[in-house]
């Protein structure tokens, strides 16, 4: 069993920040990659960030230059800082990880957060 919990989002005004965290646990033998989509209300679900394990990191053209992510390898845990937020940033949050589970593994894993809500006021 894995799980990956995420922080809670929140409100907060144009031009501001927040940071989110999402820690994977359970069965875990290697965590290639984590990163975050989001889900705004009519719009498809978009890549946001990615970072491997060894710290190669990609970000959506939206995006860069204004978030950041970063992954801690021995917590299995990633995180998003999120500055100069625009109403455009309005979405749902969801954390992933592609990992493997055992040592065996031949196949990674995909699992996701639970999604948290992230509301910028104009």
């Amino acid at each position: 069993q894995v799980q990956l919990v995420q922080s809670e989002g929140g409100l907060v005004q144009a031009g501001g920040s927040l940071r989110l965290s999402c820690a994977a646990s359970g069965s875990i033998f290697r965590t290639n990659a984590m990163g975050w989509y989001r889900q705004a209300p009519g719009k498809e679900r978009e890549l946001v960030a990615t970072v491997t394990s060894g710290g190669s990191t990609n970000y959506a053209d939206s995006v860069e230059g204004r978030f950041t992510i970063s992954g801690d390898n021995a917590k299995n845990t990633v995180y998003l800082q999120m500055n100069t937020l625009n109403a455009e940033d309005t979405a749902v949050y969801y954390c992933y990880a592609k990992l493997l589970r055992y040592s065996f593994s031949r196949v990674e894993s995909t699992y996701w957060g639970q999604g948290t809500q992230v509301t910028v006021s104009s």
